[in-house]
């Protein structure tokens, strides 16, 4: 099979469905699993292997923050990136997720193109966040933080990966990254590669709870 292989992971079976219809739709991706449960969901990565799991956070059984997290930590599934879904500013537990092993996250009532551009995005290690809103919920729920960052902090790194850093805790691209700082798209790229390398972080995800946790970036600040 060609493409992202895609997993769904949602109690409701209408809203499984719907994902499905549009992620067949589309020419480079497909469909090999759908989960009622967050225990399903992790039974099916491991049986699957699937390039992104499309993640709901409130599911019966297990959850998927519980969910993501098993997965996260699996070392046979290294390489599987979780997408959760979210009511927006009604759910708190998106820094949870994060926190489990989320590589990004989606609101429910996204644009059905928008939602197929965050599965590309999110399977090709790219933008994690959108600027603006998004930021600023992660930097609500931070404000007290449920215990130490996940990696390491962003005090070795050079006055230059800060400011990469930074703008990747504000939601840009590597391209928004680069005409902001003036860089070529490749340098951006390997900046925001060497820093994850330095942090032990993951993927971009962790890179921006780093950023806020440690203070680096604040609410309110540009």
């Amino acid at each position: 099979m060609s493409g992202l292989r895609i997993l769904l992971a949602d109690d409701q079976t209408l809203v499984r469905a719907a994902f499905a219809m549009l992620v067949e739709s589309a020419p480079d991706m497909a469909v090999v699993g759908q989960a009622g449960t967050g225990r399903e969901a992790v039974r099916l990565a491991r049986d699957e292997r699937p390039d992104l799991i499309v993640m709901d956070v409130r599911m019966p059984d297990l959850d998927g923050i519980e969910a993501t997290r098993l997965i996260a930590a699996d070392d046979e599934l290294t390489g599987v990136r979780v997408l959760v879904l979210t009511t927006y500013d009604t759910d708190e537990n998106i820094v949870e997720a994060l926190r489990a092993g989320a590589s990004g996250f989606l609101v429910k009532d996204t644009r059905p193109a928008e939602l197929l551009d965050a599965i590309r995005t999110v399977a090709a290690g790219e933008a994690l966040l959108s600027p603006g809103p998004t930021s600023r919920l992660i930097a609500r729920f931070l404000r007290s933080p449920a215990g130490p960052p996940p990696v390491g902090g962003p005090e070795g790194l050079s006055e230059r990966e800060r400011e990469v850093l930074a703008l990747v805790a504000r939601g840009l691209t590597n391209t928004e990254i680069a005409e902001t700082l003036g860089l070529s798209p490749l340098t951006a790229k390997t900046h925001v590669s060497r820093i994850m390398g330095r942090l032990g972080a993951r993927d971009r995800a962790q890179l921006v709870i780093v950023a806020y946790e440690s203070g680096l970036v604040s609410p309110g600040r540009t």
